[in-house]
């Protein structure tokens, strides 16, 4: 009985991908693509570990490869819930199936895919690079399919307690957080491999001694100890790794018996809770000006708060402004000016403001009946954009500074700073009215099917457009500074660098509302779409 319902799910797992690519060519493109790249990606990965076979620190980093992959697998179904179907037990429960079996079944189902795929290419490597005799390519064989079921097995079981949230409203919202992940990750490798580049391997060695007592990557681990003959200390890491195998898969099966055996109160209690909250003004909605203005900024900062999609975007914009300037001034290799990077990143933020409204613009759009309509619009969208950016950007900007010890330079990066988001913001109203576009509700893509054309000309075209208006302040910039007495100067570009943004912006905002108001009608339906 248990070999039927693992073939069926299985098959149930092919089907499901079969059936997804079959909806349409692109997405089979885009699957094929991106299979035919990781798979390249981990050719090259096992090339390079097997080139590693012979280093003195082979084995420090095979261990930290494997505890690294292991994390990966960790938190993949929290921020991608949706990227297998199966991970969400919930549409079995209406089958008569017993927790053990359906854990068999679901585990074998797991192994099917390209990321078990690039995880077993990668661990084959880390086998081969620190395995010597015979005996340690039989320990890399269990190893290597008892780390690939340990990383299976912590997938789900995090995926099976967390099911109930990832699978409501607002539990998908912790999707926002992979584009903070990924640029702080991004950064940390970057930051790790020049460090590495500069001190060599060594460094990896106080680090690995203790993940390799720490499954799955003990059981890379254990190649290594009985490559150098102590076969005691090789089992007990492997029996480690076959320990946790059972805790994550008896922890998964615990939740899995609870997930599809007690009700799901979460709709009642939601209920219950809007119907007895009471609604009332926020205290920051008293803290904004009177009138249309203040409402139009507190809508926007209402987006940033609870749209998934822009509130993404946000996070996103938020941490790789912060983690480029810090980063790189940690690295010694930074400059005070690379501080203009979090107003650039959060500045994008102003293009495209009618998209992020999606079909809801009708609703704003009722309310734009002349050019200064629409200028107060535009202008209460850059104000509540400017309560975020402004502070954030003298924050980074003093931190970067802090980091160089460049104080002397801080008036000029913060004008240079101000001046480019003013561009930003001009460009960004004027390319909202002129080249609008849809932001799908659903899903991962920011753009909707035959809009990225626009999308291009709008980021792209209205980034080259500030960099252009920034130039008379870019100029006065470099000339201070190869000047002799320049630098007596210097100061006096905050106040000039925050006059320019602000007229910068006016006008940006002027000339923006006419258009505005001429082309609703093109606005309101290209950015309903989506």
């Amino acid at each position: 009985m248990s070999s039927d319902v693992t073939g069926v799910v299985v098959r149930l797992k092919l089907s499901l991908l079969r059936n997804g690519l079959r909806q349409s060519g692109g997405r089979r493109a885009a699957y094929v693509a991106s299979a035919v790249l990781v798979l390249l990606f981990a050719a090259l990965q096992l090339l390079g570990l097997i080139m590693l076979r012979g280093n003195a620190h082979a084995d420090s980093v095979v261990v930290l490869l494997v505890a690294v992959l292991a994390l990966g697998w960790a938190v993949m179904p929290l921020f991608f819930p949706g990227g297998d179907e199966t991970l969400d037990p919930t549409r079995l429960v209406m089958l008569p199936l017993r927790p053990r079996p359906l854990v068999r079944a679901l585990l074998a189902a797991s192994l099917v895919g390209i990321g078990p795929l690039f995880t077993l290419c990668l661990f084959t490597g880390s086998v081969i690079a620190v395995a010597r005799g015979w005996v340690a390519y039989v320990v890399g064989v269990v190893g290597v399919v008892l780390a690939l079921l340990v990383c299976v097995a912590l997938a789900r079981a995090v995926a099976a307690a967390n099911t109930r949230l990832l699978t409501s409203r607002k539990g998908r919202d912790l999707a926002v957080l992979s584009g903070l992940v990924i640029a702080v990750g991004a950064q940390v490798v970057n930051f790790g491999a020049q460090r590495l580049g500069s001190s060599g391997l060594g460094r990896l060695d106080p680090a690995a001694d203790v993940l390799r007592w720490v499954p799955p990557a003990s059981a890379i681990g254990a190649v290594e100890s009985v490559s150098e003959g102590s076969y005691g200390v090789g089992v007990l890491q492997l029996v480690l790794t076959a320990c946790a195998l059972a805790a994550l898969i008896a922890v998964w099966s615990r939740h899995l018996t609870r997930l599809m055996t007690s009700p799901d109160g979460s709709a009642l209690q939601a209920v219950t809770e809007a119907a007895v909250r009471e609604r009332t003004s926020t205290g920051l909605a008293r803290l904004l000006p009177a009138g249309r203005t203040g409402i139009v900024m507190e809508r926007s900062l209402r987006y940033v708060w609870r749209d998934p999609k822009t509130k993404a975007a946000w996070v996103t914009s938020l941490a790789i402004g912060l983690i480029v300037p810090l980063f790189n001034a940690l690295q010694g290799t930074g400059s005070i000016y690379f501080a203009c990077f979090a107003a650039g990143m959060l500045g994008i933020q102003m293009y495209n403001q009618f998209g992020q409204d999606t079909s809801a613009f009708w609703m704003v759009a009722l309310t734009i009946s002349s050019p200064r309509d629409a200028y107060v619009e535009l202008r209460g969208r850059a104000l509540a954009l400017l309560l975020i950016t402004l502070p954030y950007a003298t924050l980074v900007t003093v931190l970067t500074t802090a980091l160089l010890g460049d104080w002397p330079k801080l008036p000029e990066a913060l004008g240079l700073s101000f001046a480019l988001l003013g561009a930003m913001l001009a460009t960004g109203a004027w390319t909202s009215a002129r080249f609008p576009y849809s932001i799908p509700q659903e899903g991962y893509k920011n753009v909707a099917p035959g809009q990225t054309g626009l999308a291009w000309i709008s980021i792209f075209g209205g980034m080259i457009a500030a960099a252009l208006l920034c130039t008379p302040v870019i100029a006065v910039t470099i000339w201070l500074n190869v000047s002799e007495g320049g630098d007596a100067w210097g100061r006096l570009l905050l106040p000039v660098g925050a006059a320019y943004g602000a007229t910068v912006t006016w006008l940006g905002l002027r000339l923006a509302a006419p258009r505005t108001a001429a082309r609703l009608p093109e606005i309101l339906t290209a950015v309903s779409k989506g």
